[in-house]
């Protein structure tokens, strides 16, 4: 078993800054899970953590059954991958895969026998004797995942290894490093501060801001329902509508229309409506709006109303489905797809 236990970490800095501020958490053995926020929330210390680089503050780190909190990185189990893939220039292929078993002092048969295995499995095998800079950003990544599965490490630690990579790429790489991560049933973390990497990805997301976790669960449950209105921002491609509204009579005032409301709050509190562009259609009763603006996203488009308020509110539309700009559009929510945030700290009401 290789799960990884965090408990109480944090780690401050002689500025006073807390990086990572009396965090918990728990990732099940063989889970693939995503430490996901804006720079600077503190996910990336985190990582480093975990492998060893950083030494925490405060808390405690388990790996299995092991307390690894003051092990040298080279005693955790963990194999890292990092941004830039920092492969070494002067080694072919098949010596940087090879390289944690050099450094464990394995036969040169050994070394060269899991070096032709794992590029096999990673479809390196005719580059074996190239040197870094004559590979694509691709096959790099892959290479740098070949050392890391060489090594037989119980954890594996993913530093943003897909930014540099450009799009195209970065959706072949994703769908190759999740088969990788399911066929070795290793336990994975990796750092991305991209959203629909991590809901592409992962088992589970945890969504960090300033050093601590804003919501943990997975992809759908962070999408579906977002724990705060930090959340609600930054997951999805498009971001969640959020609009500022008063409960009367048991309905919520919001963007010039009466919309159901939660039926236990008081007349007079003060709430953020939420709902996302996808949840949203055209209906005969609901919100209405102007449209102001129409973007093509490929197989739909997302339009922007302007509400009689000034609220502006997006939806989503399938393609050719698009209404003209300056018209007048009515939309309503998905049953149950509304949600109500508390309007002072953000919260989800409800739960």
């Amino acid at each position: 078993m290789a799960g990884i236990d965090i408990t109480g970490v944090s780690t401050a800095y002689p500025n006073g800054v807390r990086a990572v501020d009396g965090l918990d958490l728990r990732v099940a053995d063989g889970e693939l899970f995503a430490l996901l926020g804006p720079s600077g929330c503190g996910k990336t210390t985190l990582l480093r953590t975990i492998a060893g680089l950083e030494q925490p503050s405060a808390g405690v780190i388990t790996i299995g059954a092991r307390d690894v909190t003051r092990l040298p990185p080279g005693r955790r189990g963990v194999a890292m991958v990092f941004q830039d893939y920092a492969l070494f220039p002067h080694m072919t292929v098949a010596e940087n895969i090879a390289y944690p078993l050099r450094v464990r002092r394995a036969s040169k048969a050994r070394q060269r026998e899991a070096a032709a295995e794992v590029a096999a499995g990673l479809g390196l095998s005719a580059l074996l004797d190239r040197r870094p800079g004559q590979l694509s950003g691709g096959q790099q990544q892959r290479a740098a995942l070949g050392r890391a599965v060489a090594a037989s490490a119980d954890v594996l630690l993913l530093d943003e290894p897909l930014s540099n990579l450009d799009a195209r790429l970065r959706l072949e790489a994703r769908a190759f490093l999740k088969r990788l991560q399911h066929d070795l049933a290793l336990t994975t973390v990796f750092v991305t501060h991209d959203q629909a990497e991590a809901l592409a990805l992962a088992d589970r997301i945890a969504v960090m801001e300033a050093g601590r976790i804003r919501q943990s669960g997975t992809p759908r449950e962070v999408f579906q329902r977002p724990a705060d209105t930090f959340v609600a921002n930054f997951i999805g491609s498009t971001p969640m509508n959020l609009v500022e509204a008063e409960v009367r009579g048991g309905r919520v005032e919001c963007a010039g229309a009466a919309l159901p409301g939660p039926p236990d709050l008081a007349d007079g509190t003060r709430v953020v409506v939420g709902v996302r562009p996808e949840y949203l259609a055209p209906a005969d009763e609901g919100i209405t709006g102007r449209v102001v603006a129409v973007e093509n996203l490929g197989v739909s488009s997302l339009v922007t109303l302007d509400c009689p308020d000034g609220t502006p509110i997006s939806l989503t539309v399938p393609e050719q489905e698009e209404p003209a700009l300056g018209t007048a559009l009515t939309v309503d929510a998905a049953p149950g797809r509304l949600l109500f945030y508390d309007a002072d700290d953000g919260r989800l009401l409800g739960g």
